[in-house]
């Protein structure tokens, strides 16, 4: 299988966060604490003003700054998909990977004094589905899976960064389609 990840489309994005909602559900999230995350965007002059959505969660890197700092190697990157994938046995509870991430993807849990994120819910994945936040998605926004079928799909013109973004060193596996207004 080749590298993976998910398809943003800012364009239809209500910032419902129902994405949020079932990422929490599936991965028995306590209140405070999420894997995915809406932000909101805003700008212009009036009449011309606008407002952009962007459904973020890890964006399972190519070269993960998480994965390089963690003292105990309890981050790996599967090489049949690509997932960065964080083993909270083997987590340390250091917080180095929270704090090397650019996108804030890892979360530490304090009442655990371990470190988790975002795996793509590989297990639903592996039985055929989508993840969580993918399939609750109200207008069909997000979407996952190989990236070159998903540029197939949605198009070529689609890009792994934003106004605002982080530098992309990472080499972030996720395809945006940007409002006109987010475009680098």
């Amino acid at each position: 299988m080749a590298q993976t990840g998910f398809y943003i489309n800012m364009n239809r994005c209500s910032a419902c966060k129902v994405c949020v909602i079932a990422c929490k559900d599936v991965n028995d999230l306590k209140v405070g604490y999420n894997f995915r995350h809406v932000d909101e965007y805003e700008g212009g002059v009036n009449p011309a003003v606008w407002a952009a959505s962007i459904s973020l969660a890890c964006n399972h890197c190519d070269e993960p700054a998480c994965m390089a700092i963690c003292p105990a190697s309890a981050i790996t990157k599967e090489a049949d998909s690509g997932l960065v994938i964080l083993n909270t046995a083997a987590c340390i509870g250091c917080k180095e990977c929270v704090t090397a991430c650019p996108y804030g993807a890892p979360v530490f849990f304090p009442d655990k004094l371990k470190t988790n994120k975002c795996h793509g819910c590989r297990g639903l994945i592996a039985a055929g589905g989508k993840p969580a936040c993918v399939a609750a998605c109200s207008t069909r926004c997000l979407d996952f899976g190989e990236l070159d079928s998903l540029r197939a799909k949605y198009g070529y013109n689609l890009v792994n960064t934003i106004k605002g973004f982080p530098e992309p060193a990472t080499g972030p596996n996720l395809l945006i389609d940007p409002k006109s207004q987010m475009r680098i």
